[in-house]
């Protein structure tokens, strides 16, 4: 373990031994990959960290980013610190209610934002007389910004330049603060993603992600040469501990994409060696390959579905720890040349070695999918508040998440299997709430509120929320999730929210159409529609998700079967509260606000009228009315 270090000063560590010779960080800009070396890397630190002191940051302010991935997120962050303050990542599609609860609950003095957008919703809550603690706002996309005059609102090219004003009026003063800094000092409020009721401000020590990132760079094995792309927001700690931590411990470079809209051409011209997606990115390129198969060639039909089987026999033999013969081998190779190469290359993914997913459960199907492509993917595990704490593992099987990490000591609970954490990468507590504080860390560990048991190899397999499970009729329990992730998988199924519990006879589905996919397959087959609402109604779309229903209870025991299901006139929005920023499902909440469709699932309806709102081109709104249709599975029980 790394003792007695901070971010700011493995940055400076990295500089003195790559300087200009290694690049730290890449950036697409007007179809152009701009790069920075670690030299600059830190100058930009050094410099924007000066500006903030001249602007008055001091020692314990908070500074708040929200913005995409981009170099100035980082040099932000890492300034931030570097001065002695802290970060406060926020999503970018955070509402204003969410900004202004954020960043005050914080006490933040300073906010960076990428562009327009991101600075008018904060000076859209200050004009409502919202965040008086705010002195200054600084962004780095200057386009739409040129003609605003506001007090304290700065470019941040323009902060730099302070920084270097400053460095000549107080030489080493930047160096000194580096030096105070403490492994236990704050370096991060990292607002949960608020499953359970409001967001809470867990606060991480430079200590706890960098033993958190020193112990995914070091078992995994990233180095210098590896080519990172970063995708995932900063506001996720899993974006720290591989984007921020792992690459300074590893030296690898870090990639930032042109826009959200352009990862898939960015990743192909990078080819990165190191990718993380969330669990429902990884479902989406499993669907995405599997609707574009459906639209190729004959030919390349025929390839593929003979091809993927024998990707599926080899990597099963791998998962029970069974040699294939020198046929099957051949086979495989023969495979991976016309099939799984080109199709991987394709994706930009040709050149991945470390490939991880985490944030939600991956289905079965498609981590096996995944891997018969040719991609060892591996599934983690961790939180907010103890950083990823599962995921070391050799032997790869796809219902579990691996085993601690050295030096996490992880047990679970007698009572009922929740998931118990103790390492020094667990957080200091959450931010202005001692009492939730000392209840999360009840005998000395970190309770994650998940709940998971051990396989026979002392894998944990996760199963879901510990009050999330269901109790299915029989008095065991199940975890929705596994529905719910293992439904995903098919690329005509793009959302899903299990129903059940003691109050609820059997086990229902609430379904979200993926409306690309489906709307592709109406089209081939001649079947007209309108809008989302339409097509999720038509008789064929639901015959066509029945049979992945039906595919999904060929897996299920008998009392956790799928009874009933249907597909909502609209898809779940995190703007309305019905999912995290992190695209997890916010359960209570749903079951409350769908609570006439739960009803009428469970009474013998076989539909319901619901309003829809829409908006209109000219930015009026209004409601329509439409009928949900509620499925009715053939099992004995509905029959």
């Amino acid at each position: 373990m790394i003792e007695g270090i901070t971010l700011p000063k493995l940055l400076q560590e990295a500089m003195e031994k790559f300087g200009e010779d290694r690049v730290a960080q890449r950036r697409k800009d007007f179809g152009i990959w701009q790069e920075y070396t670690w030299k600059e890397y830190w100058e930009k630190v050094k410099f924007f960290a000066l500006g903030l002191m001249s602007l008055g940051f001091k020692r314990g302010d908070k500074l708040a980013i929200i913005g995409d991935n981009d170099p100035e997120y980082y040099w932000a962050q890492f300034a931030a610190q570097a001065a002695g303050g802290a970060t406060i990542p926020i999503y970018t599609d955070a509402m204003y209610s969410e900004i202004i609860y954020i960043i005050d609950h914080s006490d933040s003095t300073v906010v960076v934002g990428r562009d327009q957008e991101q600075v008018d919703k904060v000076l859209k809550v200050q004009e409502d007389g919202e965040l008086p603690k705010v002195k200054t706002i600084i962004y780095w996309d200057a386009k739409g910004l040129w003609n605003y005059d506001v007090p304290g609102l700065h470019n941040f090219d323009d902060v730099l330049q302070l920084g270097q004003k400053y460095e000549k009026e107080h030489p080493g003063v930047f160096e000194e603060s580096v030096e105070k800094l403490k492994e236990g000092d704050l370096a991060f409020i990292m607002y949960t993603s608020g499953t359970t009721g409001s967001p809470k401000g867990a606060m991480l020590s430079h200590k706890n992600l960098i033993f958190d990132s020193a112990c995914f760079a070091g078992v995994q094995g990233w180095t210098q040469k590896d080519e990172y792309l970063s995708n995932m927001s900063p506001a996720w700690i899993t974006e720290q501990l591989i984007g921020v931590g792992g690459s300074l411990l590893s030296g690898m470079t870090v990639n930032f994409p042109e826009e959200p809209e352009t990862i898939e051409e960015d990743t192909r011209e990078i080819g990165p060696s190191v990718i993380f997606y969330g669990a429902r990115l990884w479902e989406s390129v499993a669907s995405t390959i599997q609707m574009k198969i459906s639209d190729s060639s004959g030919i390349k039909k025929f390839f593929y579905y003979r091809c993927l089987p024998i990707g599926v026999k080899v990597h099963d033999a791998a998962l029970q720890r069974k040699e294939v013969n020198f046929f099957w081998k051949a086979l495989y190779k023969l495979s991976w040349l016309i099939m799984f190469r080109p199709l991987l290359d394709k994706l930009g993914l040709l050149n991945v070695k470390h490939c991880y997913t985490a944030g939600a459960l991956l289905s079965p199907e498609s981590f096996r999918f995944i891997h018969a492509l040719g991609l060892n993917l591996k599934q983690a595990y961790g939180t907010t508040e103890c950083g990823m704490a599962l995921g070391h593992t050799k032997l790869i099987k796809h219902q579990t998440i691996g085993e601690p990490f050295p030096g996490v000591e992880m047990e679970l609970s007698k009572k009922d299997g929740e998931i118990l954490v103790k390492s020094p990468g667990v957080f200091l507590g959450y931010y202005k709430n001692e009492e939730a504080s000392k209840a999360c860390m009840e005998g000395g560990k970190f309770h994650t509120g998940d709940a998971a048991v051990f396989d026979e190899d002392r894998q944990v397999v996760f199963m879901d929320r510990a009050k999330e499970l269901l109790d299915l009729p029989d008095g065991t329990k199940f975890s929705p999730q596994f529905i719910e992730s293992t439904l995903r998988f098919s690329p005509y199924v793009r959302d899903a929210m299990c129903l059940g519990g003691k109050d609820k006879p059997f086990v229902s589905v609430i379904m979200i159409i993926d409306y690309a996919n489906a709307g592709k397959w109406a089209e081939g087959h001649r079947i007209t529609y309108t809008t989302f609402t339409d097509l999720s109604q038509k008789s064929q779309i639901y015959d066509l998700i029945q049979k992945d229903v039906e595919r999904v209870n060929k897996l299920l025991p008998e009392a956790a079967k799928i009874r009933r299901f249907l597909n909502l006139h609209k898809e779940f929005d995190p703007d309305e509260s019905e999912l995290t920023r992190t695209r997890k499902l916010r359960r209570g909440f749903m079951e409350q606000r769908y609570k006439r469709l739960v009803d009428a699932i469970y009474s013998d309806k076989k539909d319901i009228q619901m309003g829809a709102q829409v908006k209109y081109r000219d930015g009026r709104t209004g409601v329509i009315t439409t009928d949900i249709n509620i499925r009715f599975m053939n099992t004995e029980e509905d029959k």
